[in-house]
């Protein structure tokens, strides 16, 4: 007998979860190399291109999270079957191929096209902000869109998520210098100035960093826990 593919979509949904979070610790240990004075250029701009590899995986994590998630929700829909569906979580999925499509192209030709940027951003802004009120509705409200299964975890789980998506925006507005810092360490050799403008740029992004990890660390022992669930 096969596996249920119920089954399978746990499994990506985990995959997702822990391809996120190790992808960008490795793109935090790769950054403490890009800051270093006292190696060569040449090394400094080696980790740079391994930290900006590595970045594109939690990328990606954060984008199929949503429909994957929209998917067990939908396989599982406690009473929301009119919301949660197969034809919700198609549309998700669509979705997400477009957001995806954005994000890698504006990933591998940062800049080239600046519509895709733009795109990108207000689609992340829009979801967050909209998650956040779902997140919140569901937390507060007594049956939300008919689930009688106390579905607070999902709540939280869903704020967790938009906050990782704020956190995301936020380490894009403090990564803003970076770039030109880094072109004129790799053209002139740099200096002090440019060297305090690479270190607040990377530094600046820490406490984004840790934000973004206890979301997805919260939000997976939410998803596998699901405290208060009446199941």
């Amino acid at each position: 007998m096969g596996a249920h593919p119920h089954g399978w979509w746990i499994l990506l949904h985990i995959l997702l979860f822990v391809f996120w979070l190790g992808g960008d610790l490795g793109v935090y240990v790769s950054s403490r190399y890009v800051l270093q004075p006292g190696l060569p250029v040449a090394a400094r701009s080696t980790a740079l291109s391994i930290m900006s590899v590595l970045d594109l995986g939690p990328k990606i994590c954060l984008v199929l999270i949503l429909p994957s998630g929209i998917t067990l929700m939908a396989l599982e829909p406690h009473g929301a079957q009119r919301l949660l569906n197969g034809w919700s979580a198609g549309v998700t999925w669509a979705f997400a191929a477009l957001w995806l499509w954005l994000t890698v192209r504006e990933h591998h030709r940062p800049g080239r096209r600046p519509w895709i940027r733009r795109a990108d951003w207000a689609i992340r802004v829009a979801l967050t902000a909209s998650l956040w009120d779902v997140g919140l509705y569901t937390l507060l409200a007594a049956e939300p869109f008919g689930v009688r299964t106390d579905p607070r975890w999902l709540g939280a789980k869903v704020l967790l998520y938009a906050t990782a998506i704020a956190c995301g925006l936020g380490i894009r507005l403090t990564l803003r210098p970076f770039g030109a810092a880094f072109r004129d360490l790799a053209g002139s050799g740099g200096g002090d100035g440019v060297e305090r403008t690479l270190r607040r740029a990377v530094n600046g992004c820490v406490p984004y960093v840790a934000g973004i990890w206890t979301c997805v660390l919260a939000a997976a022992a939410l998803g596998v826990l699901k405290p208060g669930a009446d199941l």
